[in-house]
């Protein structure tokens, strides 16, 4: 870095929070001055007001919906006096009217994020350019007397001719011809070192005629170029698939195209001089990475990079030349997987993304990714050459988050969706084994009471409390998990029903003991305890969990703090007789309309205004819905209304609902009437968005796409104003077939949220591999933002997660200013709750006609 970057101020623009604090720092270690700003609008307003130079201006791109809200800044870096200033552009999938702007101004870059690193020596270059090297091109030392002889293809003859001169002046024998048959006719016919051929052409287009010349061994080493006047990345894409090796665009300045076709002419020079060199050095300049060695056949090390030293402590190569691979950084393990890696030493096999670990110099385990090119020489193998990257801030995010995907973040506990693994795993062991197991359901007595006179905080205390209490008393193999706000289940492994009832009694007596202090006052709870033994053919997990909360509401009616065994003759038909009868009451308000919508509103974070934020719930979508030109969000909730007129909410009914099959009826329910409402307000589509909860057994029917399909052509409204929300434990045990659900649904515009994210999630890979447009963070993590810092740093992972891979993100549970504003300082896009508002009882309406909706006497 240079002493002038000490006088150099760089613009850095923004939205996340993280992205632009991660971005500072870099800028502001090379000596760089740095002006911070968090959206395109006030960059545009800086820009237009502000006096100070800028050297240059550093834009965070946005992949997605934000393109026609960040034209003004463009417009304002092509005008006096930014049209000059230097811009580098950092975005994953860039826009092709992007693209086309950059294209036609001077001093702009684009970089993207994943190697975001590059911004620096992309802004040396572009603040200083007088202090590049000279590039020269030596080519007398291994040019042979030849000719490079150039096939130029164009279905106009007047481009034909243009090109046939440029390349003629600077010293290519050319020949031209109009089509693609005369073209590889041609190069059947006579030798050719670079064919360039016009894209769009009749009959056939030009990756045609790359293909063919790839294809044919006789023509297999002509390198090709396509030429083209308009850029689309599906262009680029098929021409590279091809078998291009660029893509040249007819608006270039002819230097530049002369430098690219130099650039080629210099590598067939190279290639005739050093044949024999030509596949170790492809192999080596493919490998190229993080780090870098070579073994030849015997898997001795051969060389390695300055990088690969650097991760493994080591300071010299010398030492290691000659030194078996696996001797030198390899770790044993004792472990029945093989090595793949060492495999491919010797086998000479092509190996990637495989997961392995090296032993850096200290001795400590370094996870790493590696990718094995095998070289060989005339068919013969010689070695290997390896790239490797370190990976274990990887390794450590994705062990955090699979704690995360298994725990309850408060107790510590395991959580509801692990115990409902390990209770499968436990029902088929004692199905095989014949061994005798339990589950133990626990519902605490008057908690409500207790969090209600003095506070969650006291509640969540006695929460942990209580869990330390139940771990102590279980043994090692028993698994003990919170399920529910103040619900607990035990699988009791290999007792029978006595010894069950016995650490049952135990823990409840336990439990009865404890004790918490607050604001000189004793608080205190107990509990109900259901046992269900796994002693029944055909029994699921289900029941299991069924018969075992059955008995522990046996518990409750016997006077609380009970402990009640299921038994099937006396229990099951009460049990069954309250199930039928939810079921019965599902049915009929399906067929008579006895459900109801409610609409929580959901705000974008750019619309609130963290100065003036109001204590009052609600009073901030009040505010919102004054303002014009505005889109108004809100999440559907349903609610099932009995003849008492009282409204039952879904905790109620869904269990009973998914037990009998009957949630896609609801589901198609929900949507049908929602769309009605939404085209009673006169907005269909054109600012009201909605987002419908769906279920797993839709995600799986194929017969809802077509239902879907139908109901939004029924109503005319717009897809794109339309998001489905699908649970994150859903669409990750339905993989593909929640991928072909949603592919299909966005293919007509319509958009997905994955919800309650990080109440399941288990790897990166997961969430990469969802085509879901929204995250909506857990709300069991935003509720708790302002009572701890673990859960203000769980949402800003799982903010900056979601961010990195192209998803919104949308906090619900906002219950406060303050969480607003630590969810403003995390990134997060959009948030949803009772301070931003309850749920409505009908949407808000833009002309005369009125949704007439009836008030119901909330239970």
């Amino acid at each position: 870095m240079s002493d002038i970057a000490t006088k150099q101020r760089i613009l850095i623009v923004e939205e996340s929070a993280t992205l632009r604090y991660m971005l500072g720092k870099t800028i502001e270690k090379q000596g760089y001055e740095i002006v911070v700003v968090n959206d395109f609008i006030s960059a545009s307003e800086l820009l237009q007001t502000n006096e100070q130079q800028l050297h240059a201006i550093l834009v965070g791109w946005p992949n997605y919906e934000h393109f026609d809200k960040s034209k003004h800044l463009l417009v304002i870096l092509d005008r006096e006096p930014y049209s000059e200033v230097p811009v580098l552009l950092l975005s994953n999938d860039a826009e092709p009217e992007l693209l086309n702007w950059m294209s036609t101004r001077q001093s702009t870059a684009l970089v993207p994020w994943e190697n975001y690193p590059e911004m620096v020596l992309s802004l040396e270059v572009m603040l200083n350019p007088e202090s590049k090297e000279p590039v020269i091109e030596q080519r007398a030392s291994y040019r042979d007397a030849r000719q490079t002889r150039v096939l130029f293809v164009d279905d106009s003859k007047s481009i034909r001719v243009y090109y046939q001169r440029l390349l003629e002046r600077n010293n290519y024998d050319v020949t031209i011809a109009n089509s693609v048959n005369e073209a590889y006719e041609i190069a059947l016919a006579q030798p050719v070192d670079i064919a360039i051929v016009d894209y769009f052409m009749p009959e056939h287009n030009g990756y045609v005629l790359c293909q063919k010349l790839r294809d044919n061994p006789l023509t297999e080493d002509i390198r090709t170029a396509v030429i083209t006047g308009t850029y689309l990345d599906s262009v680029i894409r098929d021409c590279l698939q091809a078998g291009a090796i660029e893509c040249i665009f007819k608006n270039e300045a002819e230097e530049l195209f002369l430098a690219r076709i130099s650039g080629m002419r210099r590598f067939i020079e190279v290639q005739r001089s050093i044949e024999k060199q030509r596949e170790n050095l492809a192999a080596i300049l493919e490998s190229v990475g993080e780090g870098v060695y070579g073994v030849d056949k015997n898997s001795r090390i051969t060389f390695m990079n300055p990088a690969a030293l650097k991760v493994l402590g080591l300071h010299d190569v010398k030492p290691l030349l000659g030194v078996g691979a696996n001797e030198a950084f390899h770790l044993e393990h004792q472990s029945e997987n093989k090595d793949l890696l060492r495999e491919a030493y010797y086998s000479g096999e092509k190996l990637k993304g495989w997961e392995t670990v090296f032993k850096h110099q200290s001795g400590k385990e370094i996870p790493v990714d590696c990718t094995l090119f095998p070289l060989s020489v005339n068919g013969k193998q010689e070695g290997s050459v390896i790239a490797f990257r370190d990976i274990s801030e990887r390794k450590m995010m994705e062990e955090k988050l699979r704690w995360q995907a298994t725990h309850d973040h408060l107790t510590g506990l395991f959580n509801r969706r692990y115990f409902e693994a390990d209770l499968e795993k436990e029902l088929s062991a004692a199905s095989r084994t014949g061994v005798m197991s339990a589950v133990v359901y626990m519902d605490l007595d008057r908690f409500k009471y207790v969090n209600d006179t003095a506070g969650h905080e006291v509640g969540d205390k006695l929460l942990v409390d209580l869990s330390r209490e139940i771990s102590k008393h279980i043994r090692r193999q028993d698994i003990a998990a919170r399920i529910g706000g103040d619900e607990f289940a035990i699988i009791l492994k290999n007792v029978d029903d006595t010894q069950a009832i016995d650490i049952a009694d135990e823990i409840r007596i336990a439990l009865s003991g404890l004790r918490v202090q607050h604001e000189e006052k004793s608080y205190h709870v107990n509990a109900s305890f259901g046992v269900a033994m796994m002693d029944i053919d055909d029994l699921t997990a289900g029941d299991i969990m069924a018969n075992a909360d059955i008995a522990c509401h046996i518990s409750k009616r016997m006077g609380r703090n009970q402990t009640h065994i299921y038994e099937k003759t006396s229990d099951e038909h009460n049990s069954m007789g309250k199930e039928l009868g939810w079921s019965v009451r599902i049915r009929e308000a399906l067929e008579n309309d006895k459900f109801v919508l409610h609409y929580q509103p959901i705000m974008q974070m750019k619309d609130v205004d963290l100065v003036n934020l109001p204590a009052q719930d609600g009073a901030l979508w009040r505010r919102h819905l004054s303002e014009v030109d505005k889109i108004y969000s809100y999440e559907v909730l349903v609610r099932m209304v009995d003849e008492n007129g009282v409204l039952n909410y879904p905790d109620s009914f869904i269990p009973t609902a998914e037990r009998f099959n009957m949630m896609t009826d609801i589901d198609m329910w929900v949507l049908d009437h929602a769309l009605q409402a939404m085209i009673a307000t006169g907005q269909s589509g054109s600012n009201v968005r909605l987002s419908i909860n769906i279920c797993g057994n839709t995600v799986d029917s194929d017969e809802t796409l077509d239902i879907i399909k139908s109901l939004i052509d029924k109503y005319n409204v717009a897809p794109s104003s339309l998001t489905f929300e699908v649970t994150e434990t859903c669409a990750i045990a339905n993989l593909e077939q929640a991928n072909d659900f949603i592919n299909e649904l966005r293919k007509i515009g319509c958009r997905f949220s994955l919800d309650d994210f990080g109440s399941g999630f288990c790897s990166f890979s997961q969430l990469k591999n969802l085509p879901t447009d929204y995250v909506k963070i857990d709300g069991q993590f935003v509720r708790s933002m302002a009572r701890g810092a673990t859960d203000r740093a769980i949402v800003t992972a799982m903010n900056d997660v979601a961010h990195s891979l192209g998803r919104y993100t949308v906090a619900e549970y906002v219950e406060s200013p303050e969480i607003v504003r630590l969810l403003k300082i995390c990134g997060v896009d959009k948030v949803q709750g009772n301070y931003i508002s309850i749920p409505l009882d009908e949407l808000p309406n833009g002309n005369v006609v009125k949704f007439q909706q009836k008030k119901f006497i909330a239970d």
